[in-house]
């Protein structure tokens, strides 16, 4: 197929990238004008076409691509980070930007279009968060990315009333590791310091967490791109995590990544403040996700650290 991508350089981008030209699709990785982070693509990969468009010129993208494509995956997102989640004008921006997304994947002749939302959206909770949790997001972040799902499942429902061929698929991405994570990342802030035999001041770690490792991510999503799935007015929401074995406290995996890095360096907890969430517990129920797919994650975490660590020693990236 031909499939467009947003978000390309991006952590979730590339795996994707290079998973989607792997499987014989013609791939069309849109990126900002001279993006510093081009060099993370593969040079002269088959199938991989380099568009360049700003994020507010989304909805101009069939002029650039000289192709109909059948998929959409939108990755682009500014301000991900701990500063900028909480930046309301950022995050808005990203609703405008992903809204102008949306129409040019319709301009594209897409049939369908996958968005990576975030657990965020749901706020803070004790007990497990299935896709009918009601959404009291916290963070600017997870408010923004909220707008957007609620928007755009109104202007696909208003589409449909004429085409009837466009489907929106919304995924609540709970938290994922793996090789070209962000550098601030629990995991690799800990596997940083653990490496190099340094200290590491932590935050109480005391709430439930799951992971999922980013090359089960993009398995479980690219699964979900051609799966039959369960609409409402031709949107689907669905969490996209670990399995319920994955999710224990979060000191737990703190402790599994100090034993694969051979007990060296030191740490301690309650010294940093919470994230911009707050102290939410991360309980995904992921049932839904399971049973549509039919597949279930196959690296747990102790092997997903150990897929870093053997990484890191063959000099792919070393601390």
């Amino acid at each position: 197929m031909n499939i467009a991508i947003t978000g390309a350089t991006s952590f979730i981008g590339v795996p994707m990238v290079n998973s989607l030209t792997k499987a014989g699709n013609q791939v069309y990785a849109i990126v900002r004008p001279s993006s510093k982070n081009l060099n993370r693509l593969p040079a002269d990969t088959k199938g991989l076409h380099i568009i360049e468009c700003n994020m507010n010129q989304l909805d101009t993208i069939h002029q650039k691509i000289d192709a109909q494509c059948q998929r959409f995956y939108h990755f682009g997102w500014d301000g991900a980070g701990s500063v900028n989640r909480t930046n309301r004008s950022v995050q808005q921006k990203n609703v405008e930007d992903s809204l102008k997304a949306l129409e040019g994947a319709r301009l594209l002749g897409c049939s369908r279009f996958l968005f990576s939302g975030s657990q965020a959206e749901y706020g803070i909770h004790q007990e497990a968060m299935s896709e009918n949790t009601i959404c009291k997001p916290v963070s600017e972040y997870g408010k923004a990315k909220v707008d957007f799902y609620r928007q755009a499942a109104e202007t696909v429902k208003k589409w449909n009333k004429e085409y009837n061929n466009f489907e929106y698929i919304h995924t609540r991405i709970f938290s994922i590791y793996g090789k070209g994570d962000h550098p601030w990342s629990l995991v690799e802030s800990c596997l940083r310091a653990f490496l190099s035999g340094s200290y590491i001041s932590l935050g109480e770690c005391t709430q439930m967490w799951n992971f999922l490792y980013i090359d089960d991510l993009i398995k479980a999503l690219m699964l979900l791109m051609e799966a039959e799935i369960e609409s409402i007015n031709n949107t689907a929401v669905y969490n996209v995590a670990g399995t319920d074995e994955e999710t224990r406290p979060l000191r737990e995996y703190v402790r599994m990544i100090y034993e694969e890095c051979g007990f060296h360096g030191s740490y301690s907890y309650g010294r940093r403040p919470q994230n911009a969430e707050g102290p939410a517990n991360l309980i995904p129920d992921t049932t839904k996700l399971w049973n549509t797919v039919k597949w279930k994650p196959e690296i747990d975490f102790p092997n997903g650290i150990r897929r870093m660590l053997t990484a890191y020693q063959s000099n792919q990236r070393s601390y």
